[in-house]
């Protein structure tokens, strides 16, 4: 026995000094080619007579902007023209998420309806915007929907100050006048009310047994506080009403067709495979919950929200988000239609200076950063809907 032991161990140590070695050569080929490419790149650069570093950033961009959620003029430096990329494609990005997940849980769930039109409806959706390219459902909107819109002066007034033209979405902008500040502190006190009331009203049914509308109690103190307040403070809410002057409307808040066609399009493509998502999370919960609770007499519309959703979520939020990730690279997109992201500002800022492999590595950097961070909250969120195991 001492001797098979004896004979076991140098053999042990043979096999991890082979990994040690196999691993270090890999390492030693990985940097050694990295360290080619960044040869390569420089003498290129230095060839073309290109200097390579980050220090063009802080020079006069002289870029025009169309879209720009911080105030921008074309004597700025490019980082600051490229910060205002990176804003505008958070912001389609952020909205787009949003969007997307209430019509892609809309979809999923009509996908599984007994409705046999609204099921039909849905699968079409589905199957014709998911085998589309995106690209192509962009210059649709863009080119064929919103060129279809009437001349500003004759837009189409939705309800009063809102108008809709072939030039872009136009809506009243808010404007803080006196008390706003007091007004907005009562809301968020009045806020905190109700979602305090809403986990009174849970944890008081998981005690007594007794139902109580916390939800839409939450709710309706937040909205009668928040009232109150709003009057009590003098109405502290303005708006400035858009007006058309000129060629084009002037004042409150625009929505180009540029950036209306990239959010659009962004919506009804990553809907459709949400909406695939949580048609699969709802077909995995087992049919005897389902058969379970419309024996008790629960209605549809509790089964699906307490049952059916909740266990959903366990299969659904994993794909989605892939889905979510793919939907931040796919807005890259708003340079085939104009909108001003971070690459097409980026783009322009290669073709002034052909700082080519500065902005595609900030362009990774910025990606990379925002996908890690969308992972790490599904992550998160993923975890805290699993069952725990005992």
């Amino acid at each position: 026995m001492s001797q098979s032991k004896s004979a076991a161990k140098p053999r042990l140590s043979t096999q991890t000094a082979w990994s040690v070695l196999s691993q270090g050569a890999v390492l030693a080929l990985v940097m050694g080619i990295v360290y080619v490419l960044f040869s390569n790149t420089q003498e290129n650069l230095a060839l073309r007579g290109i200097e390579s570093g980050f220090d063009f950033l802080g020079k006069e961009a002289g870029l025009p902007i169309g879209d720009s959620l911080i105030d921008y003029d074309p004597t700025r430096g490019y980082g600051y023209a490229f910060l205002v990329g990176i804003l505008n494609t958070l912001f389609v990005s952020v909205l787009a998420i949003i969007f997307s997940t209430i019509l892609g849980v809309f979809v999923g769930i009509a996908r599984v309806s007994q409705n046999w039109l609204l099921a039909k409806v849905a699968a079409i959706y589905v199957e014709t915007l998911r085998n589309l390219p995106l690209l192509l459902t962009l210059f649709f909107i863009y080119s064929v929907v919103l060129a279809a819109l009437p001349h500003p002066r004759a837009a189409l007034e939705l309800v009063e100050g809102v108008y809709l033209s072939k030039r872009g979405f136009y809506l009243p902008r808010p404007l803080a006048e006196d008390g706003f500040v007091i007004f907005f502190i009562a809301a968020l006190v009045a806020f905190a009310l109700g979602l305090a009331f809403w986990r009174w009203a849970v944890i008081h049914k998981l005690r007594t047994g007794t139902s109580v509308p916390g939800f839409w109690g939450g709710i309706g103190i937040f909205v009668v506080l928040t009232g109150l307040a709003y009057v009590l403070t003098g109405r502290p809410v303005g708006s400035e009403l858009p007006v058309y002057a000129g060629f084009n409307f002037k004042g409150g808040i625009a929505m180009k067709p540029e950036f209306a066609s990239l959010l659009i399009g962004l919506v009804l493509y990553t809907a459709a495979y949400i909406g695939e998502n949580v048609r699969s999370g709802i077909q995995s919960v087992q049919a005897g919950q389902i058969e379970a609770a419309n024996a008790l007499g629960v209605s549809s519309g509790v089964v699906t929200r307490m049952v059916l959703l909740p266990q959903a979520l366990r299969v659904t939020i994993p794909a989605t988000t892939n889905d979510y990730a793919s939907l931040v690279k796919n807005s890259s997109l708003a340079v085939a239609i104009g909108y001003p992201d971070m690459v097409s500002i980026g783009g322009t800022i290669i073709g002034q200076n052909g700082q080519a492999v500065e902005i595609i590595a900030m362009w990774m950097a910025v990606y990379l950063t925002i996908n890690l961070i969308i992972s790490m909250g599904m992550n998160f969120v993923n975890a805290r809907v699993q069952l725990a195991e005992r």
